[in-house]
């Protein structure tokens, strides 16, 4: 049984700058691509930002120079550093891990496994 548990999400004020965190197997960490994904009321889930296995990471033209994904193999969590926080950043944001290709990293259908999700708002 997979389980993705993200914590971290909160209110931010904007140009503010917010962690999230996303434990795991170690199992589910070592064999699968990872990603963040966020959805705003109304809105479909669209990728933030993804890493692969191998390191390779990719992010949404709206996050990149913002947003930095990173992943530590001691603890099997996978972090979003938010930067910058604008107001339209504000979204429920999911953890995702998958057995995708790098270049399908940030596509909803990659991926299999997704955290409960943790609310971002930003005003």
């Amino acid at each position: 049984h997979v389980q993705l548990v993200e914590s971290g999400g909160g209110s931010v004020q904007a140009g503010g700058s917010m962690t999230l965190a996303c434990s795991t197997s170690e199992y589910t960490y070592k064999s699968n691509c990872l990603a963040w994904f966020r959805q705003a009321p109304g809105k479909e889930r669209e990728g933030v930002a993804g890493i692969d296995t191998d390191g390779t990471t990719t992010y949404a033209d709206s996050v990149k120079g913002r947003f930095t994904i990173s992943r530590d193999s001691r603890t099997n969590t996978l972090y979003l550093q938010m930067n910058n926080l604008r107001r339209e950043d504000t979204a429920m944001y999911y953890c995702a891990a998958g057995r995708t290709s790098w270049w399908l990293l940030l596509n909803v259908a990659g991926y299999k496994y997704w955290g409960q999700g943790t609310q971002v708002t930003v005003s």
